[in-house]
């Protein structure tokens, strides 16, 4: 299936493409998140917050936006894939619970309708003495308008398990697992087109390829976007080899 990975800003990329281009929205945005007080949020780096590694995977921008300004940018850029969708279409966002009831009033806010919360299982995670283990993360999803199940008549579960890769397998600081982002591209129809404007290492695209989807996704870091390309054009081979 064919790809198109833009490198740039999503918003400005966003606005250059045509309504109702794509089938679903399938992203994993920053969270803006990782600390027990607004300054941790806003000041240390998205490495710091989310990865103990101190060299080796590439930093990202956009981590550091406070309350306010990441919730009406999350509107902007959820704004602007609710209006590439199809009527129809379908919207998952990764998100964590900090931010998730910003996320949830974002995603509404734009236009879609809200039709859930699932949860991806880390098994990984590190237990905490004291306190409840925080080894979920959360998918917020929904449609643009009415969803007609028989254009892609099957049956998703509400929760996914799976660590994130390790080792060489680990292209980014945020990576989601290969196999639950297969699963949950399969939201789209077969043959249809997934967005992500927050491609990383390109992982949603990989799995949207694998799945016999075609994929449109924005990159706004050079080094990540290299590698989601390099990703991506093996994907490719795998979909013409199957």
């Amino acid at each position: 299936m064919p790809y198109t990975l833009h490198r740039g800003d999503a918003l400005r990329v966003l606005a250059d493409l045509p309504d109702g281009s794509v089938d679903a929205l399938v992203t994993d945005p920053p969270y803006n998140s990782g600390g027990r007080t607004s300054a941790e949020r806003t000041t240390r780096t998205a490495r710091s917050k989310y990865t103990q590694e101190k060299a080796g995977l590439p930093d990202f921008d956009g981590d550091n936006k406070d309350q306010r300004s990441y919730g009406r940018w999350m509107f902007e850029i959820l704004q602007e894939s609710y209006r590439l969708t199809r009527e129809g279409g379908t919207a998952i966002v990764f998100i964590d619970w900090r931010q998730l009831p910003t996320m949830t009033d974002s995603f509404q806010l734009a236009g879609w309708t809200w039709r859930g919360i699932a949860a991806w299982h880390k098994p990984a995670s590190r237990p905490q003495r004291g306190r409840l283990k925080q080894s979920c993360e959360f998918l917020v999803w929904g449609s643009k308008g009415p969803i007609d199940a028989s254009r892609n008549p099957l049956y998703l579960p509400g929760l996914y398990i799976g660590s994130q890769p390790r080792g060489t397998a680990r292209k980014h600081i945020t990576q989601k697992p290969l196999d639950v982002m297969r699963e949950l591209v399969t939201l789209c129809p077969p043959k249809g087109t997934v967005l992500d404007p927050f491609a990383g290492s390109g992982t949603t695209g990989v799995a949207a390829l694998m799945e016999g989807r075609s994929f449109v996704g924005v990159e706004a870091k050079e080094e990540y976007a290299d590698i989601a390309q390099a990703r991506l054009r093996e994907a490719e081979q795998y979909d013409l080899a199957a």
